[in-house]
């Protein structure tokens, strides 16, 4: 029995350092199972972020410990995300500069640290995704030691840490971008994070709504899941985050009066300043009157409480806050007042003030007005004759089976403009005669009421219909580059090939390579946005001409001004014979322009192409140099009346250039023996 037990003992010992190494394993097995029986924590996520989180000096304009007291309106927000709370979809609805982001970096941490689960941050683009896990994510994990040490460094093998992929035990945090179908689709989530969901694309490669498409990698945790939506507004009627809070209960802070204790939320309209002096901003009480500096905000957040306006679904919460709420030293009630002189006279000023200072959708006036109206303004300049203050021309060219359709346009300073000429080009579009009239047209030098000629800079030519033609007639002519004509001293003249699209990001959204067949390649065709163009134009065409006195007292008209000669009703019914209109597309609402079916468009696109030709000649990236050259090539020795903004005195220096309206970029336009 010994001698047994004496030779079985090597392999005994064998067996049990083997048994040891099992044991251990069984060991890591069952703590993982235990980890995995405890109940989810009661601690909050604004607890969680006042005990551990640090904001990175790299993201942070106030690095350090994170303080909840510093911006309370984003308590109740945070702790609508902790596991113990009953709500699942969180919206929130912001201005700029209030904490949102960071609010929701906050929940990241506090899920890698307590609530740990598969979770989703999802960004407008997968470009956006990763410079906020450099900028953001990395920095935090490294300054939170109870996160260092749950996420693995990068540079360690098998890590499970990448750019878009943080590994953690018991979940995996994978972002993405809203323009990757596949990146929404690659998991399921119990946490989702969606972040600026209104720079998300409207329909993400033929899938349908991003917000939709991401939202049911969660559906399968049901009640266990928690969805954060944050976004500044955009657009009213196409706002995907208006949307989500008008379907919410509809949350507003309310703050109490430091002088009678009325409970009120902050309005833009109830700050008072005197005319040109906003950096006396202050808060007028809706119930006392009283005037409240803003040192008092301080004391007023800390004791504000949200209130809910509307019923809601039980388990949406919707919270809308504008920067009005920032803290002392992020952004001023005075800071908001001169924004919102500054704009005043510019409706794109006016609607980033709009959308990132109130926290609300912008409503575009996109409605074209009456036809009779303009008609009704008609002027008296000759057609075919550039009128004073028209210093370049551009053509915009619609093509149809039987015709080409032109329209020639002035451009003066401060965008504004001057119908020259309109000619209908009769002819088969397959065959070349037509094209040698257009070849007529582009060659002609248009006289100008103050002497002189002025040539046509850059001509459009739309090549949705009868492409290959288009193409072949404007191959003929030198092409143009981003930021100018591209004319040669011999040949100023330029003419291109236009795509219209239905994206409304830019006037130029890009410029590709055309399919040519296999003649010449590398033709360029130029983007255009008409949705972009077509609300710009009808905005300007709606905007008040000033009386003969006011002309007489030196006023000068609008930024943007339309003028038209006396042409016939025609012109302006198809000028006017489209409207913007909301339909669901996808499940999402998408902004589509719709012809009247009794009316012919020819005359409205002409002058969408005529402004994209501008915008590629330079018109929207000019500075005074480029003006003064223009007039000087003219002969003109002053500028003709302008509107101008008053322009304050300084003493000891010299007096200042009067300022456009406009803020213009300086354009790289090539050589032009015209300027």
């Amino acid at each position: 029995m010994s001698d047994s037990i004496s030779q079985s003992s090597p392999t005994s010992s064998r067996g049990w350092t083997s048994g040891i190494d099992h044991y251990d394993g069984a060991l890591d097995i069952e703590k993982a199972w235990r980890e995995g029986l405890k109940p989810d924590p009661f601690m909050a996520v604004s607890e969680w972020s006042d005990q551990y989180r640090v904001l990175s000096p790299k993201s942070a304009a106030e690095p350090g410990r994170w303080r909840t007291e510093r911006t309370p309106y984003l308590k109740e927000i945070m702790d609508c995300l902790s596991v113990s709370s009953p709500v699942q979809r969180v919206v929130f609805m912001k201005g700029a500069q209030v904490g949102g982001t960071e609010a929701g970096n906050n929940w990241i941490g506090y899920v890698i640290h307590i609530a740990p689960g598969p979770m989703m941050a999802v960004s407008p683009t997968v470009e956006m995704a990763k410079r906020n896990s450099r900028q953001r994510i990395d920095p935090q994990i490294e300054d939170v030691p109870e996160l260092r040490e749950r996420v693995a460094p990068a540079r360690s093998r098998d890590s499970g840490n990448t750019v878009l992929s943080k590994e953690f035990p018991g979940g995996v945090l994978v972002m993405t971008g809203a323009n990757s179908a596949v990146g929404l689709r690659s998991m399921p989530a119990r946490y989702l994070f969606m972040d600026e969901v209104d720079g998300y694309p409207g329909d993400v490669e033929g899938e349908g709504d991003p917000i939709l498409l991401a939202e049911r990698r969660s559906a399968t945790f049901q009640r266990r899941r928690k969805v954060l939506l944050v976004s500044t507004p955009t657009i009213k009627g196409l706002s995907r985050i208006q949307r989500e809070f008008e379907s919410s209960d509809q949350r507003y802070y309310h703050v109490p009066c430091p002088e009678c204790g009325h409970y009120q939320p902050l309005r833009f309209a109830q700050l008072r300043w005197p005319e040109g002096q906003p950096d006396k901003a202050r808060y007028c009480c809706e119930s006392c009157g009283a005037l409240i500096d803003e040192h008092h905000k301080t004391q007023m957040l800390a004791n504000g409480r949200w209130v809910p306006t509307a019923e809601g679904d039980g388990r949406t919460q919707g919270y809308h806050l504008s920067s009005l709420y920032s803290p002392v030293g992020w952004f001023s009630w005075a800071d908001a007042a001169q924004m919102f002189e500054a704009a005043q006279n510019n409706a794109d000023l006016m609607k980033g003030f709009v959308n990132t200072v109130l926290g609300e959708p912008y409503e575009e006036e996109f409605e074209a007005p009456e036809w009779e109206r303009l008609y009704e303004r008609r002027e008296k300049y000759p057609i075919g004759v550039v009128p004073v203050g028209g210093l370049f021309l551009t053509a915009g060219v619609d093509v149809q089976r039987d015709r080409l359709e032109c329209e020639v346009v002035a451009w003066g300073r401060h965008k504004i403009s001057w119908s020259v000429d309109y000619q209908v080009l009769d002819g088969d579009t397959a065959q070349p005669d037509v094209w040698q009239k257009l070849d007529t047209l582009l060659a002609k030098d248009w006289p100008h009421a103050l002497g002189g000629t002025l040539p046509i800079r850059v001509m459009c030519v739309d090549s949705g219909y009868a492409t290959q033609d288009v193409y072949g007639w404007v191959r003929k002519y030198p092409q143009a580059v981003w930021g100018g004509a591209g004319a040669r001293a011999s040949q100023p003249r330029t003419a291109v090939a236009i795509k219209g699209r239905d994206q409304d990001t830019a006037l130029i959204l890009s410029v590709s390579k055309a399919d040519t067949g296999g003649k010449r390649k590398g033709l360029r065709v130029w983007n255009v946005s008409g949705p972009v163009a077509k609300v710009e134009l009808y905005r300007w065409l709606k905007l008040p001409r000033p009386t003969d006195e006011e002309l007489a007292a030196g006023e000068g008209y609008p930024p943007g001004t339309c003028h038209f000669p006396q042409y016939g009703e025609e012109y302006f019914k198809q000028l006017t014979a489209e409207r913007r209109v909301i339909r669901l597309h996808k499940g999402f609402p998408k902004a589509t322009w719709e012809k009247d079916p009794a009316r012919n468009n020819e005359t409205l696109d002409c002058r969408v192409y005529a402004r994209a030709a501008a915008s590629i000649y330079g018109l929207d990236r000019f500075k005074e140099i480029h003006w003064k050259r223009l007039e000087q090539a003219l002969g003109v020795a002053e500028s003709p009346p302008e509107p101008e903004v008053p322009v304050r005195q300084v003493q000891n220096k010299p007096e200042p250039r009067k300022p456009t309206r406009l803020a213009l970029r300086s354009p790289t336009i090539a050589d032009d023996p015209y300027l």
